[in-house]
């Protein structure tokens, strides 16, 4: 009588079949590691390449909070009785240009992050597509 094709060969046994099962989830959990490994070094490469603007954003808020506050010991020695105001307004002028700067350059880095995102979507559409594999298998072996 010749054996059906969905039954395995009988020269395997239970043991082999489990060491064969064993190494096909090590493989299996090694290639999903290797990948969510490759992704995340992609994201964080992405990551590194913001933090030149965002930092610059950071360094141009500083200096703007430094010259609002010279503006401010101007308009306060003004209304003490201090000179003219000019030079108050130019440092109001300045202080308020690199705060503009420094907004400008922090949306740009924070919005690149937001655009690429740094979540590893790849791994997880192929892990979700794993596990719905995974159950469509187990049902139809029932």
């Amino acid at each position: 009588m010749a054996s059906s094709p969905n039954q395995y060969p009988p020269e395997k046994s239970l043991a082999q079949l489990l060491a064969e099962f064993k190494d096909e989830i090590k493989e299996f959990a090694a290639t999903r590691i290797a990948m969510l490994r490759a992704e995340m070094r992609e994201k964080m490469s992405m990551a590194l390449a913001a933090i030149p603007a965002i930092a610059a954003g950071i360094v141009l808020a500083l200096l703007s909070v430094f010259f609002l506050c010279i503006a401010l010991v101007a308009v306060v020695a003004m209304a003490l009785g201090g000179g003219t105001g000019a030079w108050a307004a130019a440092f109001g002028i300045v202080g308020g240009i690199f705060l503009l700067a420094g907004g400008l350059a922090i949306a740009f880095g924070v919005r690149r992050l937001k655009a690429r995102g740094l979540k590893p979507e790849r791994t997880l559409r192929i892990l979700k597509q794993d596990q719905i594999w995974l159950r469509s298998e187990t049902r139809s072996g029932r």
